[in-house]
């Protein structure tokens, strides 16, 4: 076999030099810049306060700086589709959740795909709801809610994350299987939602345990129900939904992260790696645990996996149910 002449070997690598820098940059991780964990709920919620957990011990671990992008409205919707067209270079993540990943697409139509437009990178936390209210609704009981809103119908109210959202549809179920007429009233995160549940704007709330449990505590808000299978580790005086007359109610709330869908494999991998090994992290579980948080990462196929599962459960509710984004 006549072999190539050195020079012309050295002329062909000089050749193609110059497209290396771009692809290894494009495969550098983390990057040499700071990273910006995006979440779409305002500051002070249950997916704030994670991400600030995990933010923090990425920055450790990597040793680079990661920084919490706070972008609420539309349920979480704003940032999923800011995430979506981000640039792909592992600079960028998302703590996405369920409601535009799983139950947004069968609501509305999104300005972008969460099955092409953003990647899983790891399962975050599940984890149930809780139903509150304030004294002033005269309510401490499930039995007594559904009482005094089938008296009511049409005045009662219930708060939530945004439309689409996991509160939402939790609302919208529970409204369902009780046969009772509770108006949705959609806000832009969990903090919004609470100054109005606490202000008497609303009568109730399907909150995430951690933006509920210190009003539980010093006794401005009164826990009805919460949403699981199970009893929750920080509530286990509260009733599930499920135990309180209505068997087989399961509507569980879910923090997932994801990175724009043009971010190369090898850099997906390198984050979801990185994530897992903070989600494991006993001190990380610890902080989540007092947010009412159980952190549960896998692989990124098994996200993908579960994703697909949550949207063809809850669009078959929504389908069966009439629900719309109205």
């Amino acid at each position: 076999m006549k072999r190539q002449p050195f020079a012309s070997i050295l002329i062909s690598i000089v050749t193609i030099l110059p497209f290396f820098p771009i692809e290894l940059r494009a495969q550098e991780f983390p990057p040499k810049k700071t990273i910006t964990m995006v979440v779409g709920f305002a500051a002070g919620g249950a997916s704030d306060s994670a991400a600030r957990v995990i933010a923090k011990k990425l920055s450790e671990d990597l040793g680079q700086n990661v920084i919490v992008d706070n972008k609420p409205g539309a349920g979480g919707n704003i940032a999923h589709a800011y995430t979506a067209i981000a640039p792909g270079d592992g600079s960028i993540i998302l703590l996405g959740s369920i409601g535009p990943l799983s139950i947004a697409p069968h609501l509305m139509k999104l300005p972008y795909d969460p099955v092409k437009d953003l990647a899983p990178l790891t399962m975050g936390m599940n984890f149930p709801n809780v139903l509150v209210v304030t004294p002033e609704l005269g309510v401490k009981t499930l039995k007594e809610f559904v009482a005094l809103a089938k008296k009511n119908p049409g005045q009662i109210t219930f708060a939530s994350t945004g439309s689409g959202s996991a509160s939402h549809l939790q609302g919208e179920l529970f409204n369902s299987r009780a046969e009772i007429d509770v108006v949705h009233v959609p806000y832009k995160g969990g903090s919004p939602a609470m100054i109005d549940l606490l202000g008497g704007r609303v009568s109730s709330y399907y909150s995430t345990i951690s933006t509920a449990e210190p009003y539980i505590k010093n006794g401005k808000l009164i826990p009805i129900a919460t949403t699981g299978a199970k009893r929750s580790p920080n509530l286990p005086n509260v009733p599930t939904i499920a135990e309180s007359g209505y068997s087989g109610f399961d509507a569980t709330n879910w923090y997932a992260f994801v990175a724009p869908g043009k971010t190369p494999e090898i850099i997906l991998d390198k984050w979801n790696r990185a994530l897992v090994t903070a989600l494991n992290d006993k001190i990380v579980n610890k902080q989540l645990a007092e947010h009412g948080l159980s952190p549960n990462p896998g692989t990124r196929e098994e996200l993908a996996k579960y994703i697909a599962s949550q949207s063809e459960t809850w669009g078959k509710i929504i389908s069966d149910r009439k629900i719309s984004n109205d």
